[in-house]
């Protein structure tokens, strides 16, 4: 039997070229705790990772890449163009350290015109398209959204309620008032007309936005001749909506009917994408990215890794209209082309009208990574105040921030939030679920069991390897909300889990719970506060404000599911009918559980046997 090392590195690549094929496909690479550190596509998998076998030649980036290797996986796809599909699956999913990330990867919202009730619906749409209507977006924000649903409803009185609040108004409700809807509830527009202003607004949204304002001139001078002035008013008022929404969208292209227009920014090592979204001709919002990506990648192999990933889930325009040239282009117009089952173009225009719109992406991705590199350097200053206020030894990359809520014990709930250099990180934030009868309202205990919790499930899933400075799984500073008791509480919780070193800070309210007054906790220290204009403090109170309104939030969404609960639910063999039939007969569950065996019994539908299993249910101690 041989003792002989496993192999790592350019000797394990070399070894598994040995046993590919020369067909297209994708490849991952994992380090030694067994997580994907990259994820690459290959037109030809043996020549693609054999040149990672040379072990030399690469740059520093890829040398590290190599070297930190301890396993391959493979996947042989039937075209390159099903490779990079897989791949930008993957990423998305593995999110591995040296790939291109594509971060904030929201979907997109869109306008629905709802076709399911007879007076069709004007409505905000995010997610899948199972209401029958008609789509249109995408909108780069839900701000964008609401303001183009804004001026639909001054241009043409669609009605944007449920379809429930539809069937119990008895009289028009106040956006009628303001004339921001026709009424079709109360009957006070005709269906004919109705489907006349729905006809009209889908065709604005379609982009035939002046044959619709030169409708209503025509519609407005024949009512004015016949001396139907309140009539005209009202259509005036409907052109001047539509005329500021086409004056304040920006750049409106005549030549370009649909596409996505691409603008990609790179200084001080960070990458800004700004996205300008053209739909029916018309400019329907922009939105800016900050991929994660290595500072030493190329402009055109960030820019292309960030168009695999983002249209990976996410409808395809016509044109896709691009700042730089970038790699492989007629393969990602091929992938493209086939995931949307249309003809996908990519341009890099040099001159006229679609030149100026990717100049235009260009310039604002420009600016946005400005403004972000700004917000980063004064968030690098406030963690350089925070490891100065705290004697950290560098400023933290991660601080987990807890808190709870609950009223009298009912409903518990905690909260954690995560800050780093970036800001708030909302994707790690974690809520627990407390069993409020065995902790009975203690704040404390409350304390220890999220604490134990979280800090069990992280060594269980990243050992107890702090240190490491490629790892961000483990937080510099803990802070939690209270004073020295809650801080004992949470040291008594680490030291029994062999975490010794962790940085611990209670924060406790001022006298009369005034913000600005607090005192700081940590061991080894007098308790201590901090100037009133220090930046460090505002810092703090941003922290502990945000994870006590994340408690408060998730609290009452778990008091307002358990509100729409009753006990009757369960117990075994009481269904609707049954359930009303109890109702009826002792007006509330309380009731119910009050009752005895034979009045229970004697409700209609109601055995014995199951007027016995219902005693018990409320009687276990019987």
């Amino acid at each position: 039997m041989s003792d002989s090392p496993p192999l790592m590195g350019a000797e394990l690549i070399a070894d598994f070229v040995t046993r590919l094929p020369g067909k297209p496909g994708v490849y991952r690479m994992f380090d030694e705790k067994g997580d994907a550190i990259y994820v690459g596509k290959a037109r030809n998998l043996k020549n693609r990772v054999s040149n990672y076998a040379r072990g030399q030649g690469h740059n520093n980036r890829i040398a590290l890449m190599i070297s930190l290797t301890r396993n391959m996986e493979f996947v042989v796809t039937a075209s390159e163009a099903e490779a990079l599909l897989l791949e930008a699956n993957l990423i998305k999913k593995l999110k591995p350290k040296f790939n291109v990330i594509l971060r904030d990867d929201k979907s997109f919202p869109y306008i629905l015109i709802a076709k399911e009730h007879e007076f069709a619906q004007l409505a905000k749409h995010r997610g899948a398209r199972n209401i029958r209507g008609n789509y249109y977006g995408p909108f780069a924000s839900a701000a964008a959204v609401n303001n183009a649903i804004n001026t639909l409803q001054k241009a043409f009185l669609l009605r944007t309620c449920t379809d429930s609040v539809f069937a119990n108004r008895s009289r028009p409700c106040l956006l009628h008032q303001i004339k921001r809807c026709s009424a079709p509830c109360v009957g006070l527009i005709a269906k004919p007309a109705y489907d006349e202003l729905v006809l009209e607004a889908e065709g604005f949204l379609s982009g035939k936005s002046v044959e619709v304002k030169a409708e209503l001139g025509r519609a407005m001078e024949a009512a004015a001749q016949a001396l139907e002035f309140e009539d005209a008013a009202r259509i005036r008022d409907r052109i001047h909506a539509l005329s500021f929404v086409t004056q304040t969208q920006g750049i409106n292209p005549q030549g370009v009917d649909e596409a996505d227009v691409f603008g990609l920014a790179h200084e001080g090592g960070q990458f800004c994408v700004q996205v300008f979204f053209i739909r029916s001709g018309q400019n329907w919002g922009t939105r800016a990215y900050f991929p994660k990506a290595d500072k030493a990648l190329a402009e055109s192999e960030v820019l292309a890794a960030f168009l695999s990933q983002f249209y990976y889930d996410k409808p395809i325009p016509a044109q896709i209209m691009l700042s730089h040239e970038v790699e492989e282009k007629p393969l990602l117009e091929e992938a493209f082309t086939a995931h949307a089952g249309h003809k996908v173009e990519i341009l890099i225009p040099q001159r006229g009208e679609k030149k100026a719109l990717v100049d235009h992406a260009l310039l604002n991705a420009r600016e946005a990574n400005g403004r972000k590199m700004a917000e980063t350097s004064s968030q690098e200053k406030l963690l350089e105040g925070v490891a100065r206020v705290f004697d950290l030894a560098s400023p933290p990359r991660r601080i987990e921030v807890y808190d709870n809520s609950h009223i009298q014990g009912a409903h518990a709930v905690g909260g954690m939030i995560v800050a780093g250099p970036e800001g708030f990180m909302k994707a790690q934030y974690r809520k627990f679920n407390m069993d409020a009868e065995a902790l009975k309202g203690d704040d404390f205990g409350m304390m220890r069991e999220m604490l134990t919790r979280r800090f069990t499930r992280l060594l269980k899933e990243h050992g107890d390897e702090q240190d490491d400075e490629n790892s961000i799984a483990w937080p510099d500073l803990v802070v939690i909300d209270g004073g020295q008791g809650q801080l004992s509480a949470a040291k008594a919780v680490l030291g029994e889990l062999g975490l010794h070193d962790m940085a611990l800070v209670g924060v406790a309210k001022g006298p009369d719970r005034d913000a600005g007054r607090e005192h700081f906790y940590m061991e080894g220290r007098a308790s201590f506060m901090l100037e009133a204009r220090d930046p460090v403090l505002y810092y703090i109170q941003r922290l502990r404000d945000e994870a006590h309104r994340f408690a408060i939030g998730s609290h009452r969404a778990r008091r307002s599911r358990a509100i729409g609960v009753n006990p009757l639910d369960e117990i075994a063999g009481i269904g609707p009918t049954r359930k009303k039939a109890l109702l009826l007969a002792f007006g509330s569950a309380k009731a119910v559980a009050r009752a005895n065996v034979a009045d229970l019994a004697a409700v209609e539908g109601v055995s014995e046997t199951l007027a016995q299993a219902i005693f018990d249910h409320f009687h276990p101690e019987s």
